[in-house]
């Protein structure tokens, strides 16, 4: 079994040092050595998966052991939190908080951890899909168009017709996103459409003299 400690403040202004303190009095006390220390300065609003906390997790192994002072320096949000718990539950991490007393190991209160956050997911995809179609239906009563904007068709279609044009233009050196200002479409759309008429005419067979 290999331990690791976490540490992270919010901004550059706090200390690492109470942190640290506290977890080497804990290890000690425990008869534990941390193998490896990971610190870190950035807000706990900051997704998980994205922060040195993510690669350290997806590096630890079964049976492994990580050590923190509190739950709130893994996370902000009591969502947050239950996913990083739900991930070490499936992947035999145990998590040892000092403050909070918190234990996640191979117990029953694992396996609630894990159903109660499966159960908190589903009731949030379920919240944001009931918001969105409450303001789809908000817009639609105001009196606001929904899907593509319009003109926008005809501005796609003029493209198509002079797609010929539109190398040409490319060829003489005219960037892009200039082109792709003149017709009012976004220069990734502009691509996309050079993209496909390429497509089409490779497919295309060569016409042959009778």
């Amino acid at each position: 079994m290999a331990v690791f400690a976490y540490v992270r403040v919010s901004t550059q202004m706090q200390t690492l040092e109470s942190q640290i303190y506290e977890i080497e009095n804990w290890c000690q006390r425990k008869g534990w050595h941390v193998d490896k220390w990971t610190n870190e300065s950035v807000s706990g609003t900051v997704a998980w998966e994205k922060r040195s906390l993510g690669r350290l997790i997806r590096k630890m192994r079964r049976g492994d052991t990580l050590v923190s002072a509190e739950l709130s320096r893994l996370g902000r949000s009591m969502l947050m939190i239950m996913s990083i718990l739900n991930y070490c539950v499936q992947k035999g991490i145990h998590i040892y908080t000092i403050k909070d007393n918190f234990e996640l190991s191979d117990n029953i209160n694992s396996k609630i951890i894990a159903f109660a956050f499966a159960l908190a997911s589903e009731i949030e995809r379920t919240l944001i899909s009931q918001r969105t179609r409450e303001a789809l239906a908000a817009k639609k009563i105001a009196g606001v168009r929904l899907g593509r904007p319009p003109g926008a068709t005809k501005k796609v279609i003029k493209v198509h017709e002079e797609i010929h044009l539109v190398k040409a233009r490319i060829e003489d050196g005219e960037s892009l996103t200039h082109i792709a200002k003149t017709y009012g479409i976004h220069r990734n759309t502009l691509s996309i459409h050079l993209k496909t008429a390429s497509s089409a005419m490779s497919q295309c067979p060569e016409n042959l003299d009778n």
